[in-house]
């Protein structure tokens, strides 16, 4: 299974601002956010995570006691927003909104647009899919490449991705053991409620 992890709350995520390359860390909330998914999800036999800090304090937490080094892709790391980075999202006006929307190949000045995030997501899951065909893969990233992650299960363009919401600490599962990936979860939450249950 590629399980694929979006980091709990950050400093940035509660502030409402939009947090691309900007590495701000995991707030009380997202570490019990972590903590909670670390309890409620499948014991991974590998971890993978973006190199930003709010991804890498995730995975530690997920990791806990397991004798399991959490590796690195820079290929996970959040879109780049370019100027827009730490930018609330009135940031940008209407006009600005929907050249966004319209064109995927649309680029934020000094910034990154969400094809480029799809070819790079794509390659990543690719080198992980026989593997998660046989183990439980799980990789802490960031929304954009999520989603790019699920149009790569989908095989269709990353312009899917705003019609998708995911919140902090959200799961999505695909399953690479079959001909095609198949997408078995997105925006799960029940994890965070499995792991963070009190016993009776």
């Amino acid at each position: 299974m590629l399980t694929l992890v979006r980091h709990g709350q950050s400093e940035g995520n509660a502030r409402g601002v939009m947090c691309g390359r900007s590495d701000t860390p995991l707030t009380e909330t997202g570490r019990r956010q972590a903590r909670a998914l670390a309890a409620g999800l499948p014991r991974p036999t590998r971890l993978v995570s973006s190199p930003l800090l709010r991804a890498r304090q995730t995975a530690a937490l997920l990791g806990g006691d397991l004798d399991l080094d959490v590796e690195c892709d820079p290929r996970w790391t959040e879109m780049d927003y370019g100027d827009l980075d730490g930018q609330p999202m009135t940031a940008l006006d209407g006009d600005a909104w929907r050249a966004w929307r319209a064109d995927p190949e649309h680029v934020p000045a000094g910034g990154e647009s969400l094809v480029a995030v799809r070819a790079r997501v794509a390659a990543a899951c690719a080198e992980l899919a026989a593997e998660a065909a046989v183990g439980e893969v799980v990789v802490v990233s960031h929304v954009s490449p999520i989603k790019a992650a699920i149009s790569w299960a989908l095989d269709v363009g990353i312009e899917i991705a705003w019609r998708m919401f995911l919140v902090d600490a959200a799961v999505c599962r695909i399953d690479t053991s079959g001909a095609a990936p198949l997408l078995l979860a997105v925006n799960d939450e029940g994890p965070l409620h499995v792991g963070s249950a009190q016993p009776a």
